[in-house]
């Protein structure tokens, strides 16, 4: 790498990144099948080239507002990429909305960033694009978590990206494409495919990986003709069970529009600034539980916004899709966390204490797959509280199950998938967040400190946090680098899974009693249960 600034030529024209670390490895070592590339940055002490805020696409506003994403325009000279992009509008949810700049409004946020350790097109180093989370109503490129240093620094080259938000990117409304967030998350794999060589990085080599929402749009992209082609690999960090049929989420966009008191058209909504429509998604989310009788199981989780299974951006639920072969030439990893469910009744302060008799009964009901879930999910757990049966069952339908089967139709379809669990317990919170939702995160960028990491670690990470993000890093880079994460495929007969401990291991799947409930479900999308009641 030379020294100085770096610059790369794209497409668009000139980009001028900076230079940051010192070139170690963080620890596990670069890629596999990485070539030379990482070792020389590395021998040289040059550090990582990181570009932050390129742009993919041009602004979705004005008359772009709500429209499939465009490309991003040209620009003389050299573009200085030092910053990140501006962050989508954002909902509330944990105080997410104050981390959006005040200028959010001008729509500058189809960005990626780049880190690379070998600049020049002839590297060839495996890339990995990051998708993030959060519900489909928060989430930035920006957040200090998804930092790429310490991947990069192992051989590969690291994208994250930002995409439309909440109503701007998932509201099914008259007169717009449907799932314009995916669209932008096509735009921006379009773009790798186009420019990652000027990086150093192999636009044949693409995995993408995702956790949450990103895991969902993940699903989602494995489904999508416009997405065929520009990845190879994928690794889908729990999988939310969230994918709305259209007749549900075109129910939903008209209670959202309600909010503002406006039809659910691009329109009436285009008159509406991008940063007041997420507290109108907010407004609904806090009374979702109202709707049961329209919204089903749904109604449990303030969750107004998802993938919608319209027929044309996304033909098919992900499940449906995989099992018919859909992405059988993509690589997959899948997996979940043992105990997804804490995290949240620790967000909402429910955690260790006492779940009432109905509201267990309530979830049971609703969330149990079949006729009788109720009396068989209190069978298959006879020794468990009411909280620790409530929060199973909402670990399984919210994430454990739709990841395994996503699994399973992948296998069905002719396709390979390794599936893990993480089973290492968080210290934060006294224990009692487990291997909790969100878990993996840290461990996979190898950032353990501030924001959602001392949550999860405190203020000091154990030795057992740095070791176990090793392993991580160096699965999810060999996976990159065309040599597998390191544990067998995974089959349905025998069903042998990695469980992520700082002792890994291979085992059978461990969630067996739940895996037993759910064996016969059809995952697909949330049907509208009913019109005109609440």
């Amino acid at each position: 790498m030379a020294a100085g600034a770096p610059e790369v030529r794209t497409a668009a024209g000139v980009l001028r990144g900076t230079t940051e670390g010192t070139g170690a490895t963080g620890g596990a070592g670069t890629a596999g099948g990485a070539g030379t590339a990482g070792r020389a940055g590395e021998a040289e002490g040059t550090g990582t080239a990181v570009f932050r805020g390129i742009p993919f696409a041009a602004p979705p506003v004005g008359p772009l507002r709500f429209g499939a994403p465009r490309p991003a325009p040209r620009w003389d000279g050299v573009r200085e990429a030092s910053a990140f992009g501006t962050a989508p509008p954002q909902s509330a949810a944990f105080g997410m909305d104050a981390l959006a700049p005040p200028d959010a409004d001008d729509g500058d946020w189809l960005t990626l960033n780049v880190w690379t350790p070998d600049p020049g097109p002839g590297a060839g180093l495996p890339v990995m694009v990051w998708v993030p989370g959060g519900a489909y109503v928060i989430g930035m490129s920006s957040l200090p978590e998804y930092d790429g240093a310490r991947l990069a620094r192992e051989g590969v080259v690291l994208v994250t990206l930002n995409y439309r938000l909440g109503i701007e990117g998932f509201g099914y409304i008259e007169g717009a494409p449907a799932n314009r967030g995916l669209l932008d998350q096509v735009a921006a794999l379009e773009w790798v495919r186009d420019n990652i060589r000027a990086f150093g990085g192999d636009p044949d080599r693409v995995t993408v990986f995702g956790e949450s929402a990103g895991a969902g749009s993940l699903a989602a992209l494995l489904a999508m003709d416009r997405a065929a082609g520009l990845f190879r690999r994928a690794v889908a960090q729990s999988v939310p069970r969230p994918f709305f049929s259209a007749e549900l989420a075109a129910d939903i966009a008209g209670e959202l529009a309600a909010e503002l008191g406006l039809r659910p058209t691009a329109r009436d909504l285009a008159t509406v600034a991008p940063g007041r429509l997420p507290a109108a998604a907010d407004a609904l989310g806090a009374r979702m539980d109202r709707y049961a009788r329209r919204w089903g199981a749904l109604a449990h989780r303030s969750i107004p916004l998802a993938p919608v299974v319209d027929g044309d951006v996304l033909p098919r639920a992900p499940w449906e899709a995989l099992a018919a072969g859909a992405a059988r030439d993509v690589e997959l990893v899948v997996g979940h966390t043992r105990d997804e469910f804490r995290l949240f009744m620790a967000l909402d302060g429910t955690l260790g204490e006492e779940v009432p008799e109905d509201r267990l009964a309530r979830a049971l009901r609703d969330l149990s797959p079949g006729e009788g879930g109720d009396e068989a999910y209190r069978k298959a757990f006879p020794g468990l509280a009411p909280e620790q049966l409530y929060e199973v069952v909402h670990s399984d339908w919210l994430f454990r199950m739709p990841t395994l089967h996503l699994a399973e139709a992948q296998v069905a379809g002719g396709g390979r998938a390794h599936v893990y669990e993480l089973v290492w317990e968080a210290p934060g919170m006294d224990g009692l967040l487990g291997a909790c939702h969100g878990l993996d995160v840290p461990l996979v960028f190898g950032n353990l400190r501030g924001g959602l990491p001392s949550l999860l670690f405190g203020q000091a990470p154990p030795a057992g946090a740095e070791e176990l993000s090793g392993l991580f890093r160096s699965a999810w880079t060999r996976f990159a680098a065309g040599e597998g994460p390191g544990w067998p495929a995974y089959d349905p007969d025998r069903r042998r899974v990695r469980l992520f401990d700082v002792r890994p291991s291979v085992a059978a799947y461990p969630e067996e009693a739940s895996r037993a409930l759910w064996r016969d479900h059809v995952f697909g999308a949330l049907p509208l249960a009913g019109r005109g009641t609440v």
